[in-house]
């Protein structure tokens, strides 16, 4: 079967994509990045996702099941979240103009078109898109991701390892339910196979507190430092300081309050099986051995 996957060279897109050419499939990519290093040894076309209509359209003539991985995390110039709508709204229009039967879609938990975060809101908007779209659909909505190219985990782990203490947001008793990017791919390929119409909360079997979850990083990588409690602005003033000194934005307001809110956890049982405590005894030595950049992965 002839498929199409968003962003094969990222994160998320890059395991999927390992799991569909594993499984046989002819897998071709539109990427914003064509340039980036090639994991598939030239096994994936690479062709523009660059949201002109007529030239997705003709990328993807023949392909039958399309998985969507593309959004950006925050603001940045011109390229915002809002117009991350639109241009969603665009690859679904080229899907079905070139006949595409199926699309896989990657959401978020607790997507709300009420929300007055442009994340949340943003992902209610595009399950819209996708549900009226005519296609057969799967919609995925996973956490925080963890993985070897994952930020957030990987991050705080970074900061673990440089600085005395921990600086917490709040009281850090909000809810975090993480999963595993590999697991999150073979949702999606298994939700692909599949013909009816259905939405998955794809979250992984842990539920930490975010105190509970930074304790469990330190105990692994063997940095357990003391937690001090920040009010929010604050901690926010701190992590700007770090974002200048790393060249990247490490948190943003929006992230916070969807934190505190408690959306990054699930009411449906887990459908990821990988315990991030298994994980990070496999990969303890490399975790936070180096910053991951947010810019680097999608604006450089």
């Amino acid at each position: 079967m002839k498929t199409a996957v968003t962003g094969a060279f990222s994160y998320s897109g890059k395991y999927i994509t390992r799991r569909l050419l594993a499984q046989g499939d002819e897998v071709i990519t539109l990427t914003g990045h064509p340039n980036r290093p090639d994991p598939f040894g030239g096994k994936v076309q690479a062709y523009p996702l660059d949201f002109d209509e007529t030239g997705m359209a003709r990328a993807l003539a023949g392909v039958e099941t399309l998985y969507n991985t593309y959004w950006v995390r925050f603001d940045l110039g011109g390229n915002t979240q809002p117009l991350a709508v639109e241009n969603t709204r665009k690859l679904i229009n080229a899907a079905k103009l070139a006949g595409v039967r199926r699309i896989v879609h990657i959401s978020i938990t607790n997507p709300s078109a009420d929300s007055h975060l442009p994340y949340f809101w943003g992902k209610a908007a595009n399950e819209t898109a996708v549900r009226e779209s005519g296609m057969s659909y799967a919609i995925l909505r996973p956490t925080v991701l963890f993985g070897t190219e994952d930020i957030l985990i990987n991050n705080i782990a970074w900061l673990l390892r440089r600085f005395p203490v921990f600086g917490q947001i709040g009281d850090g008793r909000y809810k975090i339910q993480p999963v595993f990017v590999d697991d999150v791919a073979q949702l999606a390929v298994q939700a692909g196979a599949r013909s009816e119409d259905l939405v998955w909360d794809a979250v992984g079997p842990d539920v930490f507190s975010f105190d509970e979850m930074v304790r469990l990083i330190g105990d692994k990588i063997g940095q357990r430092k003391a937690i001090v409690h920040l009010p929010a602005g604050l901690a926010l003033m701190a992590a700007r300081f770090i974002s200048v000194f790393v060249g990247d934005t490490l948190l943003t307001p929006e992230e916070v309050d969807g934190l505190m809110a408690g959306l990054l956890v699930s009411p449906e049982p887990a459908r990821g099986a990988t315990h991030l405590a298994d994980w990070l005894d496999a990969n303890k030595n490399a975790v936070g051995a180096r910053y991951a950049s947010e810019l680097a992965r999608h604006y450089k």
